[in-house]
Formats: C-alpha cells, structure tokens, sequence
C-alpha cells in the first residue's frame, strides 16, 4: 500500500507538467487560429482543424459535418478580410476530460468596419497524430 502511494506521488508533478504543456499547446492553437484569421488567411485558420469528414462545426443554422463543408462555409461567410475584421478570443474555461482531449469555451470578437459581431463557442480538441486539432466547434 506503502508503494502504491509512493507511486502515485511520485507522477503527481509529471501529471500536472503535462497538463501544463498541454494547456499551452492548445492556447498556442487559438492563437494561430487569430492570427490566420487576421492576415485573411482561412486556409491556415482551417489547419487547426481536424482535417476529417468527422469534424463537426455548430453555427446558426445548425451542424456542419466534415472539414471542407466547413472551409466552404467559411468562404462563403467571410469572402474578404472586411467581412472578416479582426478576431479577438477570450478563453473563459479549459478542462482536461483526458490525456488526450480537451474542452474549451470562450468569447470571440470580430471588429469590422460592417459591424461587429461576437459570440461565443465551445470546443473539443483532440491530440492525434501528435498535433492538437479541433474536431468538434460549437460557436453561437
């Protein structure tokens, strides 16, 4: 019993070292994802995507399956950079549900010269092939 604690005290600090490096991977995604956003580069943007037909996107009028009908839809939304503005994330929660995935919300912000919009979103990031990828993306 002894060891068995011993053990499990002992891969506490890596635990949470992993979690850390983990936390900023993923806030190093989001961060690609504006900055792509903001050169007017969709292409990068979608990079951060889990390039998949299982990749769910939830906007206003509903699911999105797979990672071109979601560039498409970009494209069709955000056809220039006026229409796309500037984007601004606020991460307002990032849990660990395992080693391997992550649930995040937050607030987004687009400034424009057409009008602003804003919302927020939720998303589920997954670590495959050694990369950190969005596979699910509920953003109102």
């Amino acid at each position: 019993m002894r060891f068995l604690l011993f053990l499990i005290l002992l891969a506490a600090p890596f635990t949470g070292v992993h979690a850390q490096r983990s936390a900023s991977a993923i806030k190093a995604l989001l961060q690609k994802q504006t900055d792509s956003w903001n050169e007017g580069n969709l292409d990068s943007f979608m990079s951060t995507y889990w390039q998949s037909d299982s990749l769910i996107f939830i906007g206003k009028r509903g699911p999105t399956y797979g990672w071109q009908a979601t560039l498409d839809n970009y494209k069709r939304s955000y056809p220039d950079t006026t229409a796309m503005g500037k984007l601004h994330f606020d991460i307002l929660e990032m849990k660990s549900v395992a080693s391997d995935t992550w649930f995040v919300v937050g607030k987004w912000h687009l400034a424009r010269s057409i009008g602003d919009l804003e919302g927020h979103f939720s998303l589920l990031i997954r670590k495959t092939k050694g990369q950190w990828k969005i596979i699910a993306d509920h953003s109102s």
